[in-house]
């Protein structure tokens, strides 16, 4: 399994129809204008893929040269490349994650894993072995990589994956195929009791997490 989805198969295609279906936040919303018209364009001046999109969006000079070459304007460029990034959630450092056993984060630290990538990468190949290799209990190294899991999807970070845990949600399987009403009022009492987060997260907040969560491969 790995952590993202396989960017150099995702199509131009299979990200317009990502966006068109998202319930986009405001600032979003200008990537819906003519976005068949720029992603023909973008297509037609060589990009083909998710990775091919990020590569060319790397930079300011990179995305400059891209916007002269499919005459799509900068603006809508930086848009499109905030939006994209943001289904490539960066991995979360295991320090964020301090109400976990603090032994059981040094001792993945000095076997170099230091982030929610590097624990999911591990923990998916052999959680056994990787326990065995750090002395750390399987199931105190299961309530790790259950977080590491969830902060693969889009806006979850390590507290609010402590939330979602608690709530009964430990998969990104699980909340893609949630009742969207189920999980938030899930989420809203096992944070009431906790108290993890100040605030509330609302509905509209929550089928956006259901729908992000069905890109977690």
């Amino acid at each position: 399994m790995t952590y993202y989805m396989d960017e150099a198969s995702t199509t131009l295609s299979a990200l317009k129809k990502r966006l068109q279906g998202a319930d986009l936040i405001p600032s979003q919303e200008p990537l819906l204008e003519d976005i068949s018209g720029k992603m023909s364009a973008l297509g037609k001046a060589g990009v083909i893929s998710a990775a091919d999109l990020r590569a060319a969006l790397k930079t300011t000079k990179a995305l400059e040269a891209l916007s002269q070459k499919s005459g799509v304007d900068t603006d809508y460029l930086q848009l499109l490349r905030r939006a994209v990034n943001g289904f490539f959630p960066k991995p979360r450092a295991l320090d964020e994650l301090d109400w976990l056993d603090k032994r059981a984060v040094a001792s993945l630290k000095k076997a170099g894993i230091r982030n929610t990538r590097q624990l999911f990468d591990a923990g998916s190949k052999s959680a056994a072995r990787l326990a065995k290799e750090t002395g750390i209990s399987q199931k105190t190294l299961l309530d790790f990589i259950l977080i590491a899991d969830l902060c693969r999807i889009q806006w979850v970070s390590p507290t609010f994956a402590r939330v979602l845990v608690a709530a009964g949600f430990t998969t990104p399987a699980a909340i893609a195929e949630a009742d969207p009403e189920t999980l938030y009022e899930a989420i809203a009492q096992a944070n009431a009791g906790a108290k993890y987060y100040k605030g509330k997260v609302g509905l509209r907040d929550v089928k956006r997490l259901v729908g992000a969560a069905a890109y977690a491969p």
